[in-house]
């Protein structure tokens, strides 16, 4: 059977957007350095409450419902055959949400070591938090979106966001622990108290419904239609990416420029830098553990490894732990590297393909 494509503009529209998203992403810090409120504004729009039974509750706001797209989206192209797959690939799975754990705890434990001996200890226990808690929120929702962009495994990049949010329950106050006997003092007494904090309303709401709808709206339109929208759905994608970077933004780069203290900025930045640069570096390699390491498989995973959800962790920074503001920048800064380091791999793996296909003509 064959299928009407979308109209060829679309599909340049979309190329040309993906080629430039690394610039497109520079644009969207530069305008929420210069013009925040736009972005602000979008924190502030809600739709009411929603309320879980293990008593947890969350602010149904417009970031939290663009998040959700992002996976609906990325639902919707998978196909119950892929599921089927990867469910028979149980290992690569495994190997990713561990690795989501166990790489931020060591290197928190690394990075309190190497920092013994810094002359501002408050400063330190404000990174050692603040990587606890990008260290504990699952894998992003984008990393479906940047996966998606460039030919990645799809339904993996989106098990690997599903499973590691549902099993945050678990593995979130696993992190908050170890990381909380690093620290010291009252530091140390929040990370212990927030371990015992659950997220059942923002795991239902923000991954666990759109990607089932996602799934079940394949199931309904069929291949065919998938097929046909499927660079609307890319465009919708790189569009609603860039409004969360532009959101997530606005609130951090002011709360950066705030604080003068060249040195901790300096350090907060290169600590954050280099946890992102190791999580994509461990994911691009980490499918080579099981058989074969085909390369959507190697893309998904890097982007899953290497982005994790600060946006929850801002909220969770904010609401918590209030009396210690400095712990926000580590996930400021995360969150703006990660980006960042999407938009390089992004086009690092494209030339890779690039010179590949050259290669087999």
């Amino acid at each position: 059977m064959r299928y009407v494509v979308a109209p060829p503009k679309i599909h340049a529209v979309v190329h040309a957007l993906q080629r430039r998203l690394l610039w497109l992403l520079l644009a969207t810090y530069v305008l929420a350095a210069v013009l925040p409120r736009a972005g602000l504004a979008l924190r502030t729009v809600t739709f009411g409450t929603a309320h879980w039974v293990d008593g947890s509750s969350i602010a149904l706001s417009l970031p939290l419902f663009m998040l959700a797209l992002l996976l609906f989206d990325a639902a919707v192209v998978t196909q119950a055959a892929d599921v089927r797959r990867l469910l028979a690939a149980k290992r690569l799975l495994l190997l990713g949400v561990v690795a989501n754990v166990a790489l931020p705890i060591a290197y928190a434990v690394a990075v309190g070591g190497l920092l013994a001996k810094w002359p501002e200890r408050d400063e330190v226990e404000s990174i050692l938090v603040g990587l606890a808690l990008v260290g504990a929120m699952p894998i992003a929702g984008s990393s479906t979106a940047w996966s998606q962009n460039i030919e990645g495994n799809v339904t993996l990049s989106l098990a690997l966001v599903l499973f590691s949010t549902l099993l945050s329950p678990v593995t979130t106050p696993i992190v908050l622990h170890a990381v909380g006997m690093v620290t010291t003092g009252d530091y140390s007494e929040d990370l212990h108290e927030l371990a015992a904090s659950g997220g059942g309303a923002f795991i239902a709401v923000s991954v666990v419904l759109p990607s089932v709808l996602g799934l079940i709206v394949h199931r309904i339109a069929g291949k065919g239609r998938v097929a046909r929208a499927l660079p609307y759905i890319k465009a919708v994608n790189l569009i609603d990416l860039l409004l969360l970077n532009y959101s997530n933004a606005s609130l951090a780069l002011p709360e950066a420029f705030r604080i003068l203290d060249w040195d901790f900025l300096a350090l907060t930045l290169a600590i954050a830098a280099v946890l992102c640069a190791v999580a994509f570096f461990v994911g691009w390699t980490l499918p080579r553990l099981t058989k074969g390491a085909p390369m959507p498989d190697r893309i998904a995973m890097m982007f899953g490894l290497g982005m994790n959800n600060n946006g929850a962790g801002l909220v969770l920074a904010s609401m918590a732990l209030a009396d210690h503001p400095h712990v926000a920048l580590p996930i400021v800064f995360y969150n703006l590297v990660q980006q960042g380091a999407a938009g390089i791999a992004s086009a690092w793996v494209e030339r890779k393909v690039a010179a590949a296909y050259r290669g087999t003509r």
